[in-house]
């Protein structure tokens, strides 16, 4: 069901990531976090979602962990993204099937995947920062191996769903303004780990929420 062709608009940016609690009684929840944002990068809205997980930790299928957390957050986003960045594979994954494929299909969006990590494929390491190099996987490119910014470890960039490979890219560098990671998904883990934070020190209630932004004109 992924479609790897240019489907998307940059009208509203979107990004994600998740962060873990762990409960005293041995539960474990995620917290994940999602920001939109307008064409002009101001904020539009963000949210988040707390699920327990129901899914063990397996490689490979991180999906059904952290998913659900994921896609409930994004649900719950007031401006609906056309452009969404996922903490996760897209389909740089020995499936063809990351997380950002898997939110990517589930909510019909087109979908970019962001990791710190190859978790298949081989490339020809970048050395310089803005280089990127191609992630071969089976015969495909599945993605590209950026160095995003001096001193840092590569990042993988990957379609998740609705765009291609060359076009990830261009986005992810596009949108890294002098940080490691495209902003949309900096600006989704540092809410994830925000409201982690606000749940762990009793600011917050243990349930989701969202917040809507009205930028000036």
């Amino acid at each position: 069901m992924v479609v790897l062709e240019n489907r998307f608009s940059e009208e509203v940016i979107g990004g994600v990531d998740q962060a873990f609690i762990s409960g005293e009684d041995g539960r474990e929840m995620v917290v994940s976090g999602a920001v939109a944002f307008d064409s002009s990068f101001r904020p539009l809205s963000r949210s988040w979602a707390l699920l327990e997980t129901t899914f063990p930790y397996l490689p490979g299928l991180l999906s059904f962990r952290e998913g659900p957390a994921a896609v409930e957050a994004v649900k719950r986003l007031e401006a609906k993204p056309t452009l969404l960045f996922v903490d996760g594979c897209g389909i740089n994954h020995p499936r063809r099937a990351g997380m950002a494929s898997a939110i990517g299909v589930a909510l019909d969006l087109p979908t970019v995947g962001v990791t710190k990590r190859v978790l298949c494929g081989s490339f020809d390491p970048p050395r310089r920062e803005g280089e990127a190099s191609p992630l071969h996987h089976r015969g495909l490119v599945v993605g590209h191996v950026l160095l995003s910014k001096k001193e840092c470890r590569p990042i993988v960039v990957a379609p998740g769903h609705r765009i291609t490979p060359e076009s990830a890219l261009d986005l992810a560098r596009r949108y890294l303004r002098g940080e490691k990671l495209p902003l949309p998904s900096l600006a989704a883990h540092r809410d994830a780990n925000d409201e982690k934070r606000r749940i762990l020190m009793g600011e917050a209630s243990i349930s989701s929420g969202s917040t809507i932004f009205h930028p000036k004109k």
